[in-house]
């Protein structure tokens, strides 16, 4: 019966390398990092606690048929209906109802979270095994780690727009000067007028520079934290799906070394079902991951060829003083630049 329960086709299960012996590890420090490591692990994987404001009553005690079930926002604001001892038809059955229901909800956490923690301790000492997909789990170490390089590229993105705009506006301030003594300043008004049309020209082709860098931003700011966040989203699910498969897997093969009586036979029986179910999620969020960990690559290579040739074009063209080129790498990429002033039309186009 193992052999089918504990099938090991699409994964295998390698035992943790460190050394499981307590005695190499200090008495006091050891064991305090230990746990904290296994608290700070668990409050990422687990699951929060049962909501047991969310429940249902069942009418004529727990286990009842569907008819008898009864949200409990009705009993609020029901006393029209009470009798007139202040007491509901059948009341001490509806309590009993609601107190069986949540301590059957706070149990099975409980029981869940023990095992996981069980689990995650028996790693951290090297005592236990726990199941490994080394394809998928190398797939998602290359995510994260692209993540953190995307991140970096995106600050200094937003480093370098920050820069652009801050010379953009020192070249239309500094336009400005030199048109303005152009016109005080007779003898040196041709020096003064040359001086400030460049600079007007280098501030459009700065705006324009600008619009383009500010569209690579907005690009990878939605792939680095949209896009691959909600991948990694997926792979914490799938995560906290592999602890609690491991636990329940190593609570069915202690049961089943164990004694055969008629209590063991109906506790493995309940176990084997329980391994089971966390099995089917486990492998559902493991297809889950490896799917959109493929669609994740192909958007990631399709956006940044685009952004990429983007990027190279503008810079190269701004840098080379072609106003031309530099507006029809715009185009090309369908960036519009705003309109100074286009967002708040004046008072006489009001009204």
């Amino acid at each position: 019966m193992s052999d089918g329960i504990l099938s090991k086709a699409a994964t295998m299960e390698i035992p943790i390398s460190s050394n499981g012996d307590t005695s190499s590890l200090p008495e006091d420090d050891g064991l305090e990092q230990v746990w904290a490591l296994a608290s700070q692990d668990l409050q990422q994987v687990m699951v929060s606690g049962p909501n047991l404001n969310e429940t249902s009553i069942v009418s004529g005690g727990y286990g009842g048929t569907a008819e008898g079930i009864i949200p409990t926002g009705t009993i609020k604001g029901n006393g029209a209906r009470l009798g007139g001892n202040g007491a509901p038809p059948g009341g001490e059955e509806v309590v009993r109802g609601i107190a069986v229901e949540k301590f059957d909800i706070v149990k099975k956490w409980g029981i869940n979270t023990y095992k996981c923690t069980k689990q995650l301790l028996s790693e951290r000492f090297g005592r236990g095994s726990r199941t490994v997909d080394l394809e998928l789990e190398t797939q998602i170490e290359l995510l994260r780690e692209t993540k953190r390089k995307y991140e970096s590229v995106l600050h200094l993105a937003r480093a370098l727009t920050a820069h652009l705009y801050s010379l953009v506006q020192t070249q239309h301030a500094l336009g400005d000067a030199f048109a303005d003594l152009s016109q005080k300043s007779p003898e040196l008004q041709e020096e003064f007028g040359y001086n400030a049309e460049t600079q007007k020209l280098l501030c459009k082709n700065g705006e324009t520079l600008l619009g383009a860098v500010n569209f690579f931003v907005s690009s990878i700011n939605t792939l680095v934290n949209k896009t691959m966040e909600d991948t990694l989203m997926t792979v914490k699910q799938y995560e906290t799906a592999r602890l609690e498969y491991d636990a329940y897997r190593t609570d069915l093969e202690e049961l089943s070394m164990g004694p055969r009586d008629a209590g063991a036979v109906s506790r493995l029986d309940a176990a084997q079902s329980q391994f089971q179910s966390h099995k089917d999620k486990y492998e559902k969020l493991r297809a889950d991951v490896a799917i959109k960990l493929k669609f994740l690559e192909e958007n990631k290579i399709k956006v940044m060829h685009k952004q990429l040739l983007l990027f190279h074009n503008a810079i190269s063209a701004y840098f080379a003083g072609n106003q031309q080129q530099l507006e029809q790498t715009l185009k090309q990429f369908n960036i519009k630049l705003k309109t100074p002033g286009a967002e708040k039309p004046s008072w006489l186009e009001e009204q």
